[in-house]
């Protein structure tokens, strides 16, 4: 099985190249963060005939995730339990009867200084609760979507310029640091112990892309037992070199 993570940026602003992603058929499930539609807006006509089996859970103008895939979707859960978030974040199911996927899309949190930033800690500790279960589960279980944190500095292209962000606070990076400690196995790096690369280049500058100006925000992590069954994870650089882009990459990973 191959599953992709990808934050849309709006899936409308970016039907085109979302399109080609099912038009290829390359991957059995996807997993889409950032949809910036509610759920009565999801454009379901457009993809009726790709073959996914699509659950969504959105919200205007902001937020929004949905599941993409090939197999059974079942089991679905809609923002993480006993949990009172008015944010579109967290989709879980279970695809074709044997694995449990976790489609996040974590809190910016804007600034350090910022009151976002405190919803990002909090919603990043209640995460921390739910999934404690599931680690040393039998069952195959996956999380992946934008977590918005970049967890060490060679995971940013110039540290210095992120001093103050969210996106690399030492709180962020702590929480999400306690979960690999606990035994998550972050797929990307366990794979690429020492390369450089990123999945978030933004729209500013003349070429970010082709001048390493990224982050790495974007991840699955797996249990035990789903570790087990790793092959490839790998970044897809087509959603971000799009005629029309997302700010990220596509994340792709390979299950036996």
């Amino acid at each position: 099985m191959k599953i992709l993570t990808l934050n849309i940026n709006s899936i409308r602003a970016h039907i085109e190249s979302f399109l080609d992603i099912l038009k290829s058929g390359e991957y059995d499930t996807i997993l889409v963060q950032e949809l910036k539609v509610e759920n009565a807006a999801f454009p379901h006509n457009l993809f009726e005939e790709y073959g996914y089996n699509i659950r969504v859970f959105g919200q205007k103008s902001w937020n929004g995730v949905a599941t993409f895939s090939k197999y059974s979707i079942e089991d679905v859960i809609l923002g993480i339990p006993n949990y009172a978030d008015p944010n579109a974040r967290f989709l879980e199911s279970v695809i074709d009867g044997r694995v449990r996927v976790i489609n996040v899309y974590m809190p910016n949190g804007d600034t350090i200084e910022s009151p976002k930033f405190q919803y990002k800690l909090e919603w990043m500790r209640a995460f921390t609760d739910y999934i404690a279960q599931y680690l040393d589960s039998d069952e195959a279980v996956i999380i992946g979507g934008d977590f918005n944190v970049a967890i060490t500095d060679r995971d940013v292209w110039n540290p210095k310029n992120y001093v103050g962000s969210s996106i690399s606070a030492p709180a962020a990076r702590e929480i999400m640091q306690s979960w690999l400690d606990a035994g998550w196995f972050d797929a990307w790096r366990e794979s690429h112990p020492d390369e450089v690369d990123y999945t978030w280049y933004g729209y500013r500058g003349r070429d970010t892309i082709g001048n390493r100006q990224g982050l790495r925000l974007d991840y699955f992590l797996a249990n035990k037992t789903a570790a087990k069954m790793i092959r490839a994870c790998e970044i897809d650089t087509a959603p971000r070199n799009a005629a029309k882009p997302s700010d990220h990459c596509g994340l792709m990973i390979k299950l036996a």
